[in-house]
């Protein structure tokens, strides 16, 4: 150590002027800060908008709320009085603020959220992303290799950075750093209470770029979960339970199979003032709510956050009580198990399965659908996906159709839930002109660029509508009583706002259903927390803690205000962070062991194969997704078809133990096929048949 130490050179700066620098810095250090932190704050601004037009609009719409981001900044620098080597505090702290914003604007640059807390703490899924589209690999060398330099240029100021030599005040420094920190609670209440700052974001993108990033990012780090609500007790959870709908001891209807299909970032087209079209996108979903039961849904959240839809969705619950960029998937979910719509619809005899055309561990969801009671999970890595969309970016819809029905096929004499989720019509949406026989014509937007954004976006839709039709024929061809709801789970990521849309509200999406029973049609505009409820609540099922809570209110058509807020914000608090007064101190919910896939994949022979140097394994139900195990270590696996894989000749021996295993992302084994045991023919002497492809 001091042999590398004496190796690091010292820097050629005249000693006089050197002392004379620290000196005035000494003397000056708080106005320093203050414009450190000023400087800071633009900074991180511009990287994350990527833009100094941006950050200079952010500074002169929003001056007050840049001073609070420039305060918290200049607090954090206030740690540096405690210690002498205040140069290299100063450039840790820093570099600390520096890097949350940088961070930020890589993950802007390919989604619409912005990063938060929840990111930082479960870093290993923001990893995960490196073989997606959002977050590159060389994205992520790039920060490896950045934040290296800023490692050793820290070692560098830690060993040769100057030390404070003043006299130090021993309570009075301490003192007045507490009294920075403590005026933050301060300062931040009065500032919403101005309404310079706002303390909670229904739109997360939007609140960041309202309030710059250090408020937002750091309103994510301690507004988290649920607060506890104001007189909650056994006795405030009872009250609420009371007003649940009870079961009115008629016979039970036979029960129809339940279908509920998030369409991934679909509205109405129709319905943003601005655009025109050469033909309707969306007949299909049109013709669904003029002949079934339809309408508006209120979403939490705008251009991203499929998540937190889904959870409202799900769970019936409602995310305006949980802390900002809060993801449920990501946190609760991930310490308890929660009661949902499958795990209430399992108690009278459903199965309950998951079909999604993306990753398994993206959002969490293989544990979050464990968490909630699912049977199976059907993700990607599960399916023999074919076909893309025209950027390569996303699977198209296509595939869902027969992995719903295969769901469905997977229980015998059986109502199901099945839960499928959709990916075409997932930005970005580029801003070239990537389709040159586009199906609908698009004009209207602000510039070609946006056009091009829009032809695409709408395109995408006009075949997730096709998707649609094509679902409820092939249900209908089943013969079974069938109902589907279909709803749009957030706005895209175009920049619309309130006015662009009919509906005046860009936290409104649509929902529409299907049945081929005879359910009549009952037009409603819900909370995305509501629809299942109501669609349950038609069909005569009243099952779970939540659910039958808001059927009773839907009934007696109460609004989403008042006493009826207040008891879901109890209930939902006891059954996640509370003392479960709802279920009497036991557990009826518990996790379920979630199965990935509804289909076995097995291995049934493996050969030589009729190219040179390699070997055949052929079997069933194999994907692009499949990696080769020999004697437990994964292989190069290269993918033929759904019924053969091939791998070096050279990476297995006579007698060895083969296994196939369906992986997601961070090496996370979904399925496994049974061991096989590799019989060589040359070793044997058997007969030496090749594997013809």
């Amino acid at each position: 150590m001091k042999r590398f130490i004496r190796c690091i050179p010292k820097l050629k700066i005249n000693q006089e002027k050197k002392e004379r620098i620290i000196y005035l810095f000494n003397r000056y250090s708080l106005l320093a800060h203050m414009l450190l932190s000023m400087l800071l704050c633009f900074a991180i601004e511009v990287i994350s908008r990527h833009s100094i037009v941006g950050a200079f609009q952010f500074l002169a719409l929003h001056t007050f709320a840049f001073a609070y981001n420039s305060f918290l900044i200049f607090a954090s620098l206030a740690l540096v009085y405690l210690v002498r080597r205040r140069a290299f505090a100063r450039l840790i702290i820093s570099g600390f603020w520096i890097f949350l914003g940088t961070i930020n604007g890589c993950i802007l640059s390919n989604r619409v959220t912005p990063f938060g807390y929840t990111d930082l703490k479960c870093i290993s899924d923001l990893l995960a992303m490196q073989n997606t589209n959002y977050f590159t690999a060389k994205e992520a060398a790039a920060v490896v290799i950045v934040v290296g330099l800023f490692l050793a240029f820290c070692v560098y100021m830690f060993v040769k950075g100057p030390k404070f030599q003043g006299r130090r005040r021993k309570y009075l420094t301490p003192c007045m750093v507490a009294v920075c920190f403590l005026m933050i609670p301060i300062t931040t209440q009065a500032a919403q209470n101005s309404n310079i700052l706002a303390s909670y974001f229904a739109n997360i993108a939007q609140g960041y770029e309202n309030y710059g990033f250090v408020y937002g990012f750091s309103t994510s780090v301690v507004d988290r979960g649920m607060s506890k609500p104001k007189r909650y007790s056994e006795e405030s959870v009872a009250s609420a339970k009371a007003e649940s709908k009870k079961d009115d001891g008629a016979e039970q209807k036979k029960k129809p199979n339940i279908i509920t299909v998030l369409l991934e970032s679909f509205i109405d087209p129709t319905e943003v003032a601005k655009l025109s079209f050469s033909k309707d996108p969306i007949p299909n979903f049109r013709e669904l709510t003029k002949n079934y039961t339809s309408g508006y849904l209120t979403v939490p959240v705008v251009g991203a956050g499929t998540a937190n839809t889904e959870f409202e969705i799900l769970t019936g619950m409602s995310m305006q009580y949980f802390g900002t960029g809060e993801y449920p998937y990501k946190t609760i979910l991930k310490q308890t198990d929660c009661e949902s719509i499958a795990s209430d619809l399992s108690k009278i005899g459903y199965g309950t399965h998951v079909v999604h055309n993306n990753g398994g561990n993206f959002y969490s969801r293989a544990n979050a659908f464990s968490m909630m009671g699912f049977d199976s999970f059907t993700s990607k890595e599960l399916m023999n996906i074919r076909k893309y969309t025209p950027l390569g970016s996303w699977p198209t819809d296509d595939i869902l159709i027969e992995e719903t029905v295969k769901a469905l096929d997977s229980t015998k004499d059986q109502p199901d839930f099945v839960y499928t989720i959709t990916v075409q019509g997932h930005g970005d949406y580029p801003s070239d002109k990537v389709l040159t026989n586009p199906q609908i014509l698009v004009s209207g937007a602000e510039d070609e660029a946006a056009n091009n954004q829009w032809e695409y976006y709408v395109n995408m839709i006009h075949e997730v509508d096709k998707f649609i039709k094509n679902l409820t024929d092939a249900l209908n061809q089943r013969g079974e009583d069938t109902i589907v709801v279909f709803f749009g789970d957030h706005l895209p990521s175009l920049g619309l706002a309130d006015g662009d849309m009919v509906s005046g509200d860009i936290f409104k999406t649509k929902y529409a259903t299907w049945n081929n029973f005879g359910l009549p049609k009952e037009d409603a505009d819900l909370a995305a927390y509501e629809l299942l409820a109501s669609t349950t609540n038609a069909l005569d099922i009243h099952e779970g803690t939540i659910f039958t809570y808001e059927q009773n209110a839907l009934d007696k058509g109460t609004n989403k205000y008042d006493s009826f807020l207040i008891g879901l914000n109890h209930l939902q608090y006891d059954l996640l962070y509370g003392e479960r007064y709802a279920y009497n101190g036991e557990n009826p919910y518990p996790a379920t062991e979630l199965v990935m896939g509804v289909e076995e994949t097995a291995i049934q022979e493996v050969r030589p194969s009729s190219y040179e140097g390699y070997v055949t394994l052929s079997g069933e139900n194999f994907t692009r997704w499949s990696r080769i195990f020999v004697n437990g270590e994964k292989v190069p696996t290269f993918y033929i078809n759904g019924s053969k894989l091939r791998m070096y000749a050279g990476d297995i021996e006579d007698g060895d133990t083969v296994v196939v295993n369906q992986m997601g992302s961070s090496d996370t084994v979904f399925r496994s096929t049974q061991e096989y045991i590799y019989v060589n023919p040359d070793v044997n002497g058997t007969e030496n048949e090749l594997i013809l492809e």
